[in-house]
């Protein structure tokens, strides 16, 4: 009998050191030659229930996760082409003719730049080019292939350049006017260009123009390998000598990490301009 007791302890330690994940047979014999026989059997429908689960849950997971980036994408569509500041004509004569009515900033063609595949070729690597002055030497269209490596390394230099319009005056103990590039120095280096400078108010100059220029630069320093496609054209209506506004595009390279098209009102905050000569009044 004890013989039997510890055949018994060392079958049933034996099976839970093997996981009982089998059924097992056990035979033990008496002095009565009696044969017993013992069978463990572990229900595992439990735990292939749960790893059902699980993989179902992993499925949906990914499912919800496709279809937040597709809404997204939607909701993106949607702002678009429901967003009362966009603008779907690249016509200058349209962006020409409208009048500020209180946004600063307005969107182009669903913030699309216009730029062709030939635009964006970099087989001739980083250059910059300014349009010439107009007949009445008003500033026109500036272009470049921004890379670090037309960034300046020296300090800047005092402007002394009056573009058309220049008719500055302090108001609230500010200049209401700045000589505003239509590349920022900091992107190329062009400081006393004409070509490059306009009459631009406090406001269009910084923030407005500096937000995009600025966004732009930081693209750059990140890599000496990335490229941005840029174009900001002054925008004015019929023979006006200060410009209504400008028309700012990005385009980085191999990416959308700049992206952008825009037209900023040159304007300023309780100050009528007058565009047709650049002279101006407290509102």
């Amino acid at each position: 009998m004890k013989h039997k007791k510890i055949t018994e302890f060392l079958t049933v330690t034996l099976l839970f050191s093997l996981g009982l994940s089998q059924t097992y047979t056990v035979q033990a014999s008496s002095s009565n030659d009696t044969k017993v026989v013992k069978k463990y059997k572990y229900d595992y429908t439990d735990q292939k229930k749960a790893k059902n689960l699980n993989k179902q849950n992993k499925k949906i997971e990914k499912k919800i996760s496709s279809l937040d980036k597709k809404i997204a994408d939607l909701q993106k569509q949607l702002r678009n082409y429901t967003n009362p500041n966009a603008v779907e004509s690249l016509s200058k004569q349209k962006l020409a003719s409208l009048d500020y009515t209180g946004k600063t900033v307005v969107n182009v063609n669903n913030n699309n730049p216009d730029f062709s595949k030939e635009d964006l070729d970099t087989s001739r690597g980083a250059w910059q080019k300014y349009g010439d002055l107009d007949s009445q030497n008003r500033v026109t269209a500036a272009n470049a292939l921004l890379n670090s490596s037309l960034m300046p390394k020296t300090k800047r230099e005092p402007l002394h350049v009056n573009p058309t319009g220049w008719h500055n005056k302090k108001i609230n103990d500010h200049w209401l006017y700045n000589r505003s590039h239509l590349i920022g120095y900091q992107l190329t280096g062009q400081n006393n260009n004409w070509k490059n400078l306009m009459t631009g108010t406090r406001h269009l100059n910084d923030p407005d123009m500096l937000m995009y220029e600025n966004e732009v630069a930081t693209y750059l320093k990140a890599s000496p390998s990335n490229y941005v496609r840029y174009r900001v054209t002054p925008i004015f209506r019929n023979n006006e000598l200060l410009a209504r506004g400008v028309e700012m595009e990005g385009q980085s390279i191999n990416s959308n990490d700049v992206h952008f098209h825009v037209y900023i009102f040159n304007v300023q905050d309780g100050v009528n301009l007058n565009y047709s000569n650049g002279t101006s009044k407290a509102s």
